[in-house]
Formats: C-alpha cells, structure tokens, sequence
C-alpha cells in the first residue's frame, strides 16, 4: 500500500494556506507534519479526512500485493480515520456509548499486507467495544456520562476510535495534547502497532514521538492560522 501526494494546494477565503505539497508515503511509515502556527499542519489533515476540498494537486492511494499494483477508487476520506482538536465526544452519551456509535458509524476497511517489501502478514480485525475501553483504561468508568470525564480521558476516549473499527490511514492532529506521560506511551504504542500492521500514519505534532518507522514533512507559514 503506498500513498502518493503531488502538488496539493489548500485555500481558504480567497488565501493560500497549503501550496506544492508533495510526499509518497508506504505502508508502516509514519509522516510526522511539522511546522509554524498558521504553516496549514490542520489543514492539510483536514483535507485529506475530506472535511475542505483541495485547490489543486493529485492524491492517490495504492494497494498493493506482491506483484499487483492498484489505485482504489473511492475517495480518500473513506480509508481514513481523523483525530482533530475537537474530540467529537458526545457528552450526553456514557463512554461505552460513545465507542459503541462510533463502531456502529464508521465502516471497517481492511487493507493487504505488503508481502513484497517483506512485511510480515497481520491480522487487520477490530476489537470490541469492552476489549477497547480496558486496553485504553476506561473499563472502570464505562457507565459514566462522557461529560465527567477529564480533558485527558476525553482524549483517549476520542483516540479510542481508532481501535473499534480498523482502517489503514490514521489522520492525527496533536494526538498527545492533554496527555500524562503514561498516556503518552499508551498513544505512542497503538500507533507503533498500527505500523507493524502495515498502517499509514499522518500526524502533526510539535512533540518528539517516538515512532518506529518515520519521515518528516515540513511546513512553512503562508496563510492565515489554520
């Protein structure tokens, strides 16, 4: 599976936010997206989750098996999962609730293994909703109305989707805002899973993660705060 970007560009009230953005990116990396407030780090993910059109430039995905390569059609948003700023938590709903809507919402998207460049094959399935909350430590609060959870359990609650229904590419912006040291970690290991899966991940961070298998994406600020 491999992902390629060509020349993106983004603009938003008649601005230039994003401009000749291009990268290629294969199954198991991580693109760590960096830069300066206002460089288009959330935009950019935003686009590629299919909330803001693209101005300009080719995004395609690839799946691939050992000797067949294939652009898939459908749009891109639909092999994504996107974790913004806001959690999309209802506060109304107990934090079962809420993982079990998400479930229920989204559908599943298998990707294959890349036998070719040595990947080893994985299993690709979605973990139930109680198998979630106790790998995410919430099991013990699972009745509670998501509206007394704190800013760093909203946060894991929200991250938490990205276990209850798998798909290959993890859109992520600052996945690791509000987080304790040990949530950190938590947050750090699914994604270092989710590589060894043979996943994608796009991420904007201004922390240093500590990613099995990585490249970088640099930003710089050409348009207003994204």
């Amino acid at each position: 599976m491999r992902l390629n970007a060509h020349n993106l560009a983004i603009r938003r009230n008649g601005r230039d936010i994003v401009s000749s953005v291009s990268f290629q990116l294969s199954g198991g990396t991580a693109l760590i997206i960096t830069g300066p407030n206002g460089a288009g780090k959330s935009t950019l993910l935003r686009a590629m989750a299919g909330l803001l059109p693209f101005a300009g430039g080719t995004i395609e995905l690839i799946r691939n098996t050992t000797d067949d390569q294939q652009a898939d059609d459908r749009p891109l948003f639909e092999h994504c999962h996107y974790v913004g700023h806001a959690s999309g938590v209802k506060p109304s709903l107990s934090v079962e609730e809420n993982l079990a809507l998400w479930h229920d919402l989204m559908d599943p998207v298998d990707w294959p293994s890349d036998t070719s460049s040595g990947m080893p094959q994985h299993n690709h399935s979605t973990m139930d909703v109680e198998t979630v909350l106790d790998h995410i430590g919430l099991s013990h609060i699972a009745d509670f109305p998501a509206s007394y959870l704190s800013e760093g359990q909203t946060q894991r609650l929200s991250l938490a989707r990205l276990l209850v229904t798998q798909r290959p590419i993890w859109l992520l912006d600052e996945p690791t805002a509000a987080l304790d040291q040990a949530s950190t970690k938590l947050v750090t290991d699914l994604m270092n899973t989710h590589l060894a899966k043979g996943g994608m991940i796009l991420v904007a961070t201004h922390i240093d993660l500590e990613l099995s298998n990585r490249t970088a994406l640099s930003l710089g600020a050409i348009g207003e705060p994204s």
